[in-house]
């Protein structure tokens, strides 16, 4: 789906930036609650970190842990519903296994989750000594986000593409607005403090997997195993403050390595990608409103890693501050 030229509209309510997960997943819950909105995007699809995005249900690196656990779980139920109602949403319900060193208390998202359980060290793959299984959901960023794109064009919300200079320059357009930019939002608001953590993966032809596996302690950044219904993405690094988007062919043995680990038929799995995301880090998530000469500026960004996991509780959270301007 190609987005429309840019051109300025004059019935438009909310303007939103940012054509990823956490931007079209917020026009779409404004959207739904009767406001007119139109996306402005750098790019969508393919330009965005959602599409190199593991893109599975699962906190990381993002905080502080008591706000996030409550955006992470309405965003399980969401996906939850659309992996029963939607299936062309390209959305699937998979068992996840956590792996650890030794035994490591359960994370504050835990008791969120209907069928979380540790898992005995001897069903484990050798080396580890603890972890804990639960349902997660895969969500396939090349199938989900034209799935969203459509789902808001069909609510009544247009996409462009267009990128401000600064958010004075979007107040000009609209007196309401929803910055969704991700890292962008470094040089747009500006904020200092958003930083990048380069994330490699590789992806590789499914073996026949169904599981997802996840390894923080094993180095290199995060071990995870994400099957899709046609290949397997493999993780990763996390190298903080580092921008470089060109793979890196050094890192791909290990990262192949450590997941073999974890599931020896991906020993000699046939490379099908390579490809890196940069995931917008910050100290805190920032979902908050500001008063600007202007307008109204509501800010939903700073997700890390988990820009997916949080993207329904996150939308839901800033089109209600939006709303009740």
């Amino acid at each position: 789906m190609a987005a429309r030229p840019s051109e300025q509209s004059t019935a438009t309510d909310v303007l939103v930036l940012g054509g990823g997960v956490a931007g079209l997943s917020t026009a779409l819950c404004l959207l739904q609650s009767g406001r007119r909105v139109r996306v402005a995007a750098r790019a969508y699809l393919a330009g965005t970190t959602s599409a190199v995005a593991a893109a599975f249900w699962y906190p990381y690196r993002a905080y502080p842990e008591a706000m996030v656990a409550p955006w992470a779980r309405a965003s399980y139920e969401r996906f939850a519903e659309l992996a029963r109602a939607a299936p062309e949403a390209g959305i699937t319900r998979r068992e996840t296994i956590e792996v650890f060193p030794q035994f490591a208390p359960p994370p504050a998202w835990a008791s969120d989750l209907p069928d979380f359980e540790f898992v005995p060290a001897a069903e484990l793959p050798p080396g580890y000594g603890a972890g804990h299984r639960f349902t997660s959901y895969v969500v396939e960023t090349p199938v989900y986000l034209p799935w969203l794109m459509r789902q808001v064009e069909a609510a009544g919300g247009e996409l462009r593409v267009h990128a401000y200079a600064d958010l004075d320059e979007a107040l000009r357009d609209c007196p309401q607005v929803v910055d969704c930019t991700g890292l962008g939002a470094r040089e747009l608001v500006p904020d200092p403090s958003v930083y990048a953590v380069r994330g490699q993966v590789v992806r590789v032809r499914n073996p026949g997997l169904s599981r997802v596996w996840i390894d923080e302690y094993s180095g290199g950044g995060i071990t995870y195993i994400v099957p899709r219904s046609h290949d397997v993405v493999l993780g990763g690094t996390a190298d903080e403050r580092e921008e470089d988007t060109t793979p890196d062919p050094a890192r791909t043995p290990g990262i192949i390595a450590r997941c073999a680990r974890l599931e020896p038929a991906l020993a000699g799995a046939e490379i099908v990608s390579v490809a890196v995301g940069l995931r917008p880090a910050r100290p805190a998530v920032r979902l908050e409103l500001e008063a600007r000469p202007g307008g109204t500026v509501v800010h939903n960004y700073g997700h890390g890693g988990a820009g997916v996991t949080l993207s329904w509780g996150c939308a839901a959270a800033a089109a209600h501050l939006l709303l009740q301007t």
